[in-house]
């Protein structure tokens, strides 16, 4: 039995090093279609508005599935929903590549959306369960690396698209994600469950219930923190990924192409950087502070925060590359920490609810931040001004996260 200052056995980390590979494939498969605009609306014409949809159907969909997903790998085995997952979307990814209309084609993404909704929730809950001790946070961490690795590797796309056509990428990916779910089916497995579990906790597992999942999360103010929080850095995190590229091209008069790198390739080294770091700190400090998960991601913000102001109105390219990359690795600490956060205040039954219900928040919410922003954009508000509220919402997140760690503390 694993206690909470005991390190894990080696198959934790290989459990880890599976998931570290499916979430590089769930990224690659779910952003590569945004590199390969030019080649796709050749071979199908639409509009931009079109195009868009593509992405916005997959995040709807996504975000409004999630809680759903999650009760699943709190009810039935976490590791079969991550291989049927797996299965599934990659078949999907698989499929678009042979979709012959634009409703074929927004009909994949849409079904994207449901397949790939049930993976983050059960991988990072695996995870949990497999790194009871001092590591939870470090293992989370590197899980998002390799979920910061596919989302780098997008770009792949594009290029295959060039070389080839649009469809080859999804081809390729759609069959090496469903030879790997395969190769899963034999080594993926369920922790084992902890010794002390009582006859009576097996019973109230067995009889878990979605509604029943939802007002025991919703019954905790603690969890209503949390959710605040991540719907927040939602709101943030979809602002600067959606306009820091026009940020860079409009006020520094970068190409298309170099204002996609700096706004895309350094924060996400950064950020790859920023779970390992993150999540190492985090692990270390919960040795003497039993808070320690909670008030990294905290002053994470405390840092971000005025960065991201700072780049707003940054008067030199630099200066503006250097504030964004330190949110990118100082946002991330949050990234590492958000499960194990969550592990302290959800009853364990139903972690992986939980998380689908903060991923459904942050999708909405995050989506919201996005059309608000175009629309303040349309009223001539400055993409500087509006990185600055931007920080200002951070400064919130940090004073939710210190809240949170005084309440646990008097919880005892």
């Amino acid at each position: 039995m694993q206690s909470e200052h005991t390190r894990p056995p080696l198959k934790a980390w290989l459990i880890l090093g599976m998931l570290c590979v499916v979430g590089c494939l769930n990224y690659i498969d779910r952003i590569m279609i945004t590199t390969m605009r030019g080649s796709i609306m050749e071979a199908m014409p639409m509009t931009d508005a079109q195009f868009g949809l593509l992405s916005s159907v997959f995040l709807w969909v996504y975000g409004v599935l999630s809680p759903f997903a999650g009760f699943l790998a709190d009810k039935f085995k976490r590791s079969q929903v991550i291989i049927v997952s797996l299965f599934v979307w990659s078949a999907v990814t698989w499929l678009t590549a042979h979709a012959g209309t634009y409703g074929e084609l927004l009909l994949t993404r849409a079904l994207m959306g449901v397949s790939e909704a049930c993976y983050m929730p059960a991988a990072l809950a695996l995870i949990a369960d497999y790194h009871r001790g001092p590591t939870r946070s470090l293992a989370t961490g590197i899980h998002m690396m390799g979920v910061g690795l596919g989302q780098s590797l997008g770009f792949v796309g594009g290029a295959l698209a060039e070389q080839h056509d649009w469809t080859y990428a999804f081809s390729l990916f759609g069959g090496i994600g469903i030879g790997f779910a395969f190769l899963l089916a034999f080594g993926l497995r369920d922790a084992p469950k902890q010794k002390t579990e009582s006859a009576a906790t097996k019973e109230k597992t067995d009889r878990i219930g979605f509604r029943n999942a939802l007002e025991k999360l919703f019954g905790r103010k603690e969890f209503l923190l949390i959710l605040l929080f991540w719907g927040l850095l939602g709101v943030v995190a979809w602002l600067i990924v959606g306009w820091l590229p026009t940020f860079y091209k409009e006020r520094f008069g970068l190409s298309q192409g170099t204002a996609g790198l700096y706004a895309t390739g350094y924060i996400n080294v950064m950020a790859m950087a920023g779970v390992l770091l993150g999540g190492f700190l985090a692990d270390r400090w919960s040795k003497v502070n039993r808070g320690a998960r909670i008030l990294v991601p905290a002053i994470g913000m405390l840092v971000a925060a005025p960065a991201v102001f700072v780049a707003g109105y940054a008067p030199v390219l630099w200066l503006a590359v250097g504030g964004f990359m330190l949110y990118g690795l100082t946002k991330a600490f949050t990234d590492a920490n958000m499960m194990p956060v969550l592990c302290m205040v959800a009853d364990e039954r139903y972690r992986a609810t939980g998380y689908g219900v903060l991923n459904m928040c942050s999708c909405i919410v995050g989506g919201i931040g996005l059309y608000a922003g175009g629309s303040l954009r349309d009223a001539d508000v400055p993409l500087g001004l509006i990185f600055q509220s931007a920080s200002g919402l951070m400064l919130v997140c940090a004073v939710l996260m210190f809240g949170l760690n005084r309440r646990l503390k008097k919880g005892g």
